[in-house]
């Protein structure tokens, strides 16, 4: 329903003073001409005296010198109806093979206007062979992404270089795929006795605020699993043999698809942006293993308090207290 309008109060009152004390008056009164006033009064009268009649009208004009000629416009409908994959620009070049003179905008307006898609989307192969949608967790120790990072050489002070004879260095990352809390930590060496040794710190740190961990998700790196490298299937790793111990169900991601461990790798990829890149240019190098890992400490506990728009910009924490207070109600 159309709202009456300011406009249509305003010319309601003229044409109301107009019936009561004439136009002249109400065109003084009013600052209108005469002939505006007599116009809306036809206006007026002739729709049943109904004030939204007195809005204004559209002045797009009817017709233009310069317009598509309908025999253009049959050209492009049927160019579209036959090539109905072409993009806009070799539309456009086909057309003009045939005798379209307009420009490119031009088409792209008349397009838009006719309602003919522009630019459509080609329909997928049969063969082709669909993702399937990510699985949502539906509560915080479900399922845990672990992966390693290397620490950048840049960041490694030469005290550190001669103090362990060595120029590598590690985190470890663990989060959680509900409510992307983070666990981090450092270590010179990253075999399947560190990963173990993560494994158990990232247990009881989630037990420890009264989550369980269900599931743990990892790459398929010899640090975590030995099926690439041994030769015996019941050959288990110390992290596997670790996480049946803990009985915690693991899953490793599919070769060569580091998406399925999203998570955890654009974690690495924010950790590089704020942390690492900030050690370099502040040049506040690492020193020694353990200074290492109460910086990963204070950076675990900023980003575990940092809002994150996946979970409606709230932070890991309260996401946690969140699901907390819905589980008790």
């Amino acid at each position: 329903m159309l709202s009456i309008t300011q406009e249509m109060r305003y010319r309601l009152s003229a044409v109301r003073c107009a019936e009561r004390f004439g136009v002249q008056r109400a065109a003084a009164n009013c600052h209108a001409s005469p002939a505006s006033i007599y116009r809306w009064r036809k206006m007026y009268i002739e729709n049943g005296r109904d004030s939204r009649a007195l809005g204004s009208k559209s002045r797009r004009p009817k017709s233009h010198p310069n317009a598509h000629t309908p025999a253009e416009i049959k050209l492009i409908r049927d160019m579209r109806r036959r090539n109905p994959n072409l993009g806009l620009q070799d539309l456009w070049i086909r057309l003009k093979q045939r005798g379209y003179t307009r420009t490119q905008p031009a088409l792209l307006k008349v397009l838009k206007r006719l309602q003919i898609p522009t630019s459509p989307k080609p329909k997928p192969s049969p063969t082709c062979k669909r993702v399937k949608p990510y699985e949502p967790m539906s509560y915080p120790g479900e399922r845990v992404q672990i992966d390693v990072k290397y620490v950048p050489k840049e960041c490694l002070s030469p005290e550190f270089i001669a103090r362990y004879q060595n120029t590598e260095l590690y985190q470890y990352t663990a989060i959680d795929e509900y409510s992307r809390y983070r666990i981090l930590c450092g270590y010179r060496e990253h075999n399947t006795y560190t990963s173990s040794l993560f494994l158990c710190q990232v247990v009881s740190a989630f037990k420890a605020m009264g989550i369980e961990v269900k599931c743990v998700q990892t790459d398929n790196g010899p640090e975590f699993t030995k099926g690439f490298v041994a030769s015996k299937k019941n050959n288990h790793s110390m992290f596997e043999r670790t996480a049946k111990r803990l009985n915690i169900k693991l899953k490793r991601i599919k070769p060569h698809t580091l998406k399925h461990n999203g998570k955890v790798e654009r974690s690495h990829r924010e950790d590089q942006k704020l942390f690492y890149s900030e050690i370099i240019r502040l040049n506040r190098l690492i020193t020694d293993e353990e200074s290492f890992r109460k910086r990963l400490k204070r950076h675990q506990d900023k980003t575990n308090n940092r809002a994150m728009r996946p979970l409606g910009y709230l932070t890991p924490i309260q996401c946690i207290d969140e699901y907390r207070a819905k589980k008790t109600e």
